[in-house]
């Protein structure tokens, strides 16, 4: 009598979580340095750009998860930007959160119509920015 070995299976192992990259435009090098550790330190990637043109080209080449995008930059602002970003199909689905120090009236609804759900006013709570940081990704992968 012959006796069957019970059948072996391979596990089905689940896909490695994606590692999330966040780019971050600004030309102020202590802000960027200091976001650029806090975000690593938290096990994302990062992308960085010192202006409006180059944050547009990494975007449109990387397509990181996430843009961080300062409104004031040294060739351009980060509306125009961000209307870059939105029109181009590549990069049409990363979100894109505004920063600013200005204190415009119109500022939020000029970030919407440039294509931006977020906004965050300068100075800002670091820990605040990060959960909505988390949430925009979140709520991205959901699209």
């Amino acid at each position: 009598m012959q006796t069957s070995a019970a059948p072996q299976f391979d596990p089905v192992l689940a896909p490695a979580p994606r590692r999330h990259s966040i780019l971050i435009v600004d030309d102020d090098q202590d802000q960027v340095t200091v976001l650029d550790q806090r975000l690593r330190g938290q096990g994302y990637d990062t992308l960085l750009a010192h202006t409006g043109g180059s944050g547009a080209e990494i975007a449109r080449k990387q397509r990181p998860s996430l843009v961080v995008l300062d409104v004031r930059l040294p060739d351009t602002d980060g509306f125009s930007v961000c209307a870059r970003l939105a029109d181009a199909p590549e990069t049409c689905a990363i979100p894109v959160i505004l920063l600013s120090g200005m204190e415009r009236p119109d500022i939020i609804r000029r970030a919407r119509a440039v294509g931006s759900q977020f906004y965050v006013r300068k100075p800002y709570d670091p820990n605040a920015l990060l959960i909505l940081i988390q949430n925009a990704i979140r709520e991205a992968e959901t699209w």
